[in-house]
């Protein structure tokens, strides 16, 4: 966790006092606090805490990949049902929310941003479901904690994040955890070591998105394709 943001003390009234109760297009099932926009809101936390360079608001925007995998869950409950989750980088929780939703025994939400996990708890209580939170950055620090099924939207946009990602997923498989993965076709994405299982065609913010709609992918791994086509 950054230090910086030590200096919003209470981050839930922050999120509270600028997003907004919105139903997720694709999963409307789910309301979640997001932003209208993400310019206004990236600067506004820069300046409540008092540093400029810091990373987008994650937390505030239902992206593709974590509306479609929420989607594929509530459609598909059997993923989930009765199992321990992990939501990888979790945003807004989004997907953690959908899992335990579709009948999921716990979910778990990890996310090195303390104003995400804010905002998942917050999410949850919405919700009327309860999440525990990971603060550990779990692609740079080893755990020997093991979930039975681990889901991650929308993570593979930077090549480094994605490479830990990827590792770290892996290991988890290899484990036994069931790997589900939401993306809208971001650059790093290592399609050729896993298998796409469904699309939907997702409502984004053109203020975050290059398009009102996304074409978005559900992937999973599977045996034999974790080590197939080596990039």
């Amino acid at each position: 966790m950054s230090s910086e943001y030590s200096s919003i003390p209470d981050k839930a009234a922050f999120i509270r006092a600028n997003t907004r109760l919105h139903p997720v297009p694709l999963v409307p099932e789910i309301v979640l606090h997001l932003a209208d926009e993400a310019v206004p809101l990236w600067h506004k936390t820069e300046q409540e805490i008092g540093e400029s360079g810091l990373p987008p608001p994650f937390w505030a925007f239902a992206w593709a990949g974590g509306q479609a995998l929420g989607r594929h869950l509530l459609d598909h409950p059997h993923l989930v049902r009765g199992k321990s989750v992990l939501d990888l980088a979790s945003g807004s929780g989004l997907v953690a929310i959908a899992a335990l939703k579709a009948g999921a025994a716990q979910a778990a939400v990890a996310d090195i941003d303390a104003f995400a996990r804010a905002a998942a708890e917050l999410n949850a209580q919405q919700n009327n479901v309860s999440v525990s939170l990971i603060d550990t950055d779990l692609l740079t620090v080893p755990t020997s904690q093991r979930w039975d099924v681990v889901l991650a939207g929308d993570i593979f946009y930077e090549r480094d994040t994605a490479a830990r990602a990827f590792d770290f997923l892996r290991r988890q498989f290899a484990a036994g955890a069931t790997i589900l993965i939401g993306d809208p076709g971001r650059s790093y994405l290592p399609q050729n070591k896993l298998r796409r299982i469904a699309e939907y065609d997702v409502p984004v913010l053109r203020d975050i998105e290059d398009a009102a709609v996304k074409r978005t992918s559900i992937w999973m791994l599977a045996p034999g394709e974790t080590t197939a086509n080596p990039a």
